[in-house]
């Protein structure tokens, strides 16, 4: 059954990833779009055998690529949905969302769609990483990333309200441990820019959905009124113990462990040393 919807995948060397994503889709969507960064490996390939449209353009960062996305593409169907290249909904969201857009009043705009992270094949369930509400379906022309950030970017509706889809949509990076880590290091080179600029601007406001907007709220209100460095190891122990990471087994520690303090080390790290520069 084909959907009213408009596929947009961003790409650079997702040989590993794509085909599970456009795989998932093929059946419901209209469309299917790839914004490519000029990849090496066979993702156009794959993307052909999958009928997707392709544009190619440098890669600046996701909001900029996918606003870019949303203004120049020849996009024919009312509703948007945005993936990862590693990222694919399940076949029981697919069908709620078939049963829900018929039904959709013309002031709902957009749906928050409930994401489930794979790390190393198991499923991230604890330590307040599931679920993460994301605004992922929306009409076309109601939504937008309105601060174009390296890091930190979410999609906002223009206008209208938003609804919640019941269903998952699955992340499961298939490339290893090592790209994780240098895709972490570069996040964490961008983050601790963004901080700095926040710093010297003063505290930012902007309007998020819910969990983005208390996730930011949280970050700007609390981690960062803590001391360097300190804060990494609280949010590690408040995320790994109070709540229950240490229940998604050894994978479970790797992940919480890398991206709940290694990564947070990184970021107040580089922080530190851009500080030093600047006198």
């Amino acid at each position: 059954m084909k959907l009213p919807v408009s596929l947009i995948v961003l790409t650079y060397n997702e040989g590993l990833n794509i085909e599970s994503c456009l795989k998932s889709a093929v059946d419901w969507t209209e469309e299917i779009f790839i914004v490519d960064s000029y990849s090496t490996d066979k993702t156009l390939e794959i993307a052909e055998k999958y009928g997707a449209k392709i544009a190619q353009r440098p890669f600046k960062n996701q909001a900029e690529q996918f606003n870019w996305a949303l203004d120049n593409l020849e996009i024919k169907n009312e509703w948007i949905l945005r993936l990862d290249a590693d990222e694919y909904l399940t076949q029981e969201l697919w069908r709620e969302i078939a049963e829900t857009l018929p039904k959709t009043p013309k002031n709902i705009n957009g749906f928050y769609l409930k994401r489930r992270v794979y790390f190393m094949g198991r499923w991230i369930r604890y330590g307040g990483y599931y679920p993460i509400w994301l605004l992922r379906l929306f009409r076309y022309g109601k939504a937008k990333y309105q601060e174009e950030r390296d890091v930190d970017e979410h999609l906002t509706l223009l206008e209208g309200k938003s609804g919640k889809m019941k269903n998952d949509f699955i992340d499961d990076n298939k490339k290893d441990l090592t790209w994780w880590i240098k895709k972490h290091n570069n996040y964490a080179s961008r983050e601790a820019g963004e901080i700095l600029k926040s710093l010297i601007q003063g505290n930012e406001k902007s309007a998020f959905g819910v969990q983005p907007g208390i996730k930011k709220w949280l970050k700007q209100n609390l981690y960062f009124k803590m001391p360097m460095f300190f804060r990494a190891c609280v949010y590690f122990i408040y995320r790994y113990f109070f709540r229950m990471g240490f229940l998604d087994g050894r994978e479970g520690l790797i992940f919480h462990f890398l991206q709940g303090f290694w990564y947070r080390f990184l970021v107040d790290a580089k922080l530190f040393e851009k500080i030093k520069k600047q006198g």
